[in-house]
């Protein structure tokens, strides 16, 4: 079930801001005139809105006023209503368009750090749209156009408060799972190093090694204490082409035990021969994680018998964004399992990928990133129509999955969606994880189906 929300509605008098207090309340609770001021306490209401529980709270407009004046209690109130809020309903009138009192309440809200939705309220007519356009630089994202009076729009307000209220899942997910150990799993095609790194990280032969490729059949597991924490390594069979595998029982097996240690991991290293790197079983392997959803760190092992050595990494790097772009800057780390060399980067590189893999970022840090990416390439209308992403939100972890709320968004070309994926992942350092994008229209995710 979503959280409880705590909806603070503020912006100057007049603008309708108890009118639309009492349309979500169902009732009118608020004294409603068109007498600027008439609102000078904080009001609250508990409400449902559909599936959602709020906690409203009917604000003062903001004035300018002489310390201890009438004007100055009030907006302390509404400063006390902010502070008190999960979202705010930034209120404006649209027949009016953009004014300076508006530009001070932005500059207020912005100071406050909390998530922002804009309402343009007066929506009824045709010279409303105007305003709607011109709110953007206040600098809040698109606004709603709705006419709390006639009971226009509310619907699509009550979606676009939906995002806040389910934000909380995502956090929640570290606190349940406890202290679990951290599950690591080696894979890779055979003969590329697995075991050898296995027992290198150990300390120990666990694993038997030799120059035949496929001497690993079954995943082996084995407890690590590094860095702070307990990791359950697991070992595993190489994997081969499927057609290459027909009719050999034992081997079809041996590969089923490593692509369960695979969906039982929260990690996954892929070893890759530097020697032959990134070949099509290795793409293969890279991209069944990311279908699985896992964190993943690629071990460049054997790189002592690598050939110019000097700027290799580079043209690895390139070469592998090149191809799994899905996985584009996850870590690589060139070693040698035989001497053991590059070992102590590949700890801090998997606990950087299980970080990202693990990230929660927070909905106003996500639509601040939102604004910033349409304003830099907004999205290709469709049909004549144009498509509005108008929030987002990341309601689960592990990969980190993002909710876009807007119109139209399935007819969002995949350019379109690699974009934001790719400035997801700059922007947040989300590198060595899967990213998951969820398009989500109007409806109330949380509607009986």
């Amino acid at each position: 079930m979503p959280k409880h929300l705590t909806i603070a509605v503020v912006g100057r008098p007049n603008v309708g801001k108890s009118t639309l207090f009492n349309r979500l309340a169902g009732k009118r609770l608020a004294l409603v005139h068109d007498t600027p001021g008439v609102t000078r306490d904080r009001r609250e209401a508990e409400v449902e809105l559909g599936h959602l529980a709020l906690k409203l709270i009917d604000t003062a407009g903001f004035e300018e006023g002489s310390e201890g004046s009438l004007s100055a209690r009030m907006t302390a109130q509404t400063s006390i209503a902010i502070a008190d809020a999960d979202v705010c309903l930034f209120v404006i009138d649209a027949r009016d368009g953009v004014t300076t009192g508006d530009e001070i309440v932005a500059q207020t809200l912005r100071r406050g750090g909390k998530p922002v939705i804009l309402v343009a309220n007066k929506c009824e007519g045709r010279i409303a749209q105007t305003a709607v356009a011109d709110a953007y630089r206040l600098g809040f994202g698109e606004a709603l156009a709705i006419s709390a009076e006639h009971d226009l729009g509310i619907a699509e307000l009550a979606d676009a408060l939906v995002p806040f209220a389910i934000e909380e899942e995502a956090s929640t997910v570290e606190a349940e799972e406890g202290n679990r150990p951290l599950r690591l799993a080696i894979v890779g095609r055979p003969n590329a190093g697995k075991s050898s790194l296995f027992n290198r990280i150990l300390g120990e032969e666990r694993s038997l090694t030799g120059p035949e490729p496929g001497l690993t059949r079954d995943a082996i597991a084995a407890p690590w204490q590094a860095g702070g924490r307990t990791i359950l390594l697991h070992d595993t069979a190489g994997l081969r082409k499927r057609a290459r595998t027909h009719g050999q029982t034992l081997e079809r097996l041996s590969i089923a035990s490593t692509l369960d240690a695979i969906r039982f991991a929260d990690c996954v290293i892929v070893v890759v021969d530097a020697t032959e790197a990134f070949e099509k079983q290795d793409l293969t392997i890279a991209d069944l994680i990311e279908r699985e959803g896992r964190a993943a760190v690629f071990a460049l092992n054997k790189w002592d018998l690598v050939d110019n050595r000097g700027g290799a990494i580079g043209r690895m790097r390139e070469r592998f964004d090149e191809l799994l772009p899905q996985l584009s800057g996850a870590p690589l780390v060139a070693i040698s399992a035989r001497t053991g060399e590059g070992l102590s980067r590949l700890l801090p590189a998997v606990l950087e990928a299980e970080g990202a893999w693990n990230s929660h970022i927070s909905t106003s840090a996500l639509n601040r990133f939102l604004a910033d990416a349409l304003a830099r390439h907004a999205p290709p209308a469709v049909k004549g129509r144009r498509v509005r992403i108008r929030y987002m939100t990341q309601p689960k972890v592990r990969p980190p999955t993002f909710a876009l709320f807007g119109n139209q968004l399935p007819e969002l070309p995949d350019a379109y969606l690699r974009y934001l994926t790719n400035g997801l992942r700059e922007t947040f350092g989300l590198k060595g994880t899967p990213i998951r994008l969820r398009l989500r229209g109007g409806d109330n995710p949380y509607a009986d189906k």
